[in-house]
């Protein structure tokens, strides 16, 4: 991966960016995409779109979600400590014992969530696994009142892990889910603008808002945008680590490639397309099977404006929602590869339907 991209990709994410709070994120973004694309702009909610080839056919959107798993505030006890509620799929047995920030009017807050020492815990038979309501972060007030001066109820907290390389081209962070897709859009423009083959379909690259709540970005977005045609990037539960049933989740490896979903939401001649376009890049691909949805944008952006022909990309990520997320950096640079791909093999005013 290129210097300067593997900047852009660690930028995104250490920039806190959580659900229905993604502005910042969205600002580092819009800054790099925007180099590339003839125009961006963003809309009420803050999902923002960059453009190339404005005016071309298809249009062709290419989607990654910009917002991460947090915690909110939701409650300040007589001591000074806070307790909170889930925002999107936080894990509370792997939040216990971390650095957190709290993102206030007046600027960040450090604190931890506390773990009891095991010292001073005893139960009988297994202990019981947290809830989210038993979580408590301790920021160093005495009090309520003091605590009250530094933070309020709704103010959002993240996790306090960046981007490190672990080994190789093994990278941990915490929210690959989902810098990686805003990454691989972004990144597919770039390629597309450098390359010399003529591009027919207009691109717009979209790093939308509030996935991981609802898919609520990606609904707002393709519904304005009336793409003909839909890509979305994201993360999917790499299975090649301990405890993992195969039989159960199937066959999914770090470093083997990118993944492709079939069924469902996944238009089947854009999935061939796909195919085609990877054996011919010499790009490996996974492959993986849904049942009545994939859990991700595909979900909301295919049923939009009587149906838009999708398909889902995904990047092999172990240990998902958790601060420890751990990707191969070679896999990621394959799919905006496969992407910019794609759209070069479109012919002008193309459009996909299945044949009955």
């Amino acid at each position: 991966m290129r210097n300067e991209s593997l900047a852009f990709l660690k930028n995104l994410i250490e920039t806190p960016s959580p659900c229905g709070h993604e502005a910042r994120g969205q600002r580092v973004w819009m800054d790099y995409a925007g180099q590339f694309a003839d125009e961006t702009f963003s809309d009420a909610y803050g999902n923002c779109v960059a453009v190339l080839n404005k005016g071309g056919s298809p249009r062709v959107m290419l989607a990654g979600h910009a917002d991460e798993i947090a915690m909110t505030v939701n409650f300040i006890n007589a001591d000074g400590f806070i307790y909170v509620r889930k925002v999107g799929g936080i894990d509370p047995i792997v939040t216990r014992a971390q650095r957190v920030v709290i993102h206030t009017a007046g600027g960040p807050v450090k604190g931890v969530v506390g773990n009891v020492a095991p010292h001073l815990t005893k139960t009988e038979g297994e202990p019981k696994a947290p809830k989210i309501h038993d979580l408590f972060i301790d920021i160093g007030a005495g009090s309520a009142a003091e605590a009250k001066k530094l933070v309020r109820v709704g103010d959002l907290i993240t996790i306090e892990q960046g981007f490190d390389v672990l080994r190789g081209d093994l990278a941990v962070a915490r929210a690959f889910d989902n810098r990686i897709g805003t990454f691989a859009v972004a990144e597919t423009l770039r390629l597309l603008g450098e390359s010399k083959t003529k591009v027919h379909a207009e691109i717009c690259a979209v790093s939308n808002i509030m996935e991981e709540v609802g898919l609520f970005g990606a609904r707002q977005i393709a519904y304005s945008l009336q793409p003909d045609l839909a890509l979305v990037v994201d993360v999917t539960h790499a299975t090649d680590y301990p405890t993992v049933s195969k039989e159960q989740h199937g066959d999914v490896k770090i470093g083997a490639g990118p993944a492709i979903t079939h069924g469902g939401c996944n238009h089947r001649e854009i999935v061939t397309r796909l195919e085609a376009v990877a054996a011919k890049q010499k790009i490996p691909l996974q492959h993986e099977a849904m049942s009545a949805t994939s859990g991700t944008d595909t979900d909301a952006i295919f049923w939009t404006r009587g149906g838009i022909p999708s398909a889902l990309i995904s990047l092999p990520n172990r240990y998902m929602h958790s601060p420890v997320e751990l990707v191969s950096l070679k896999d990621l640079k394959k799919i905006p590869e496969l992407m910019a791909a794609f759209c070069q093999s479109l012919k002008k005013g193309e459009k996909f339907k299945i044949k009955i």
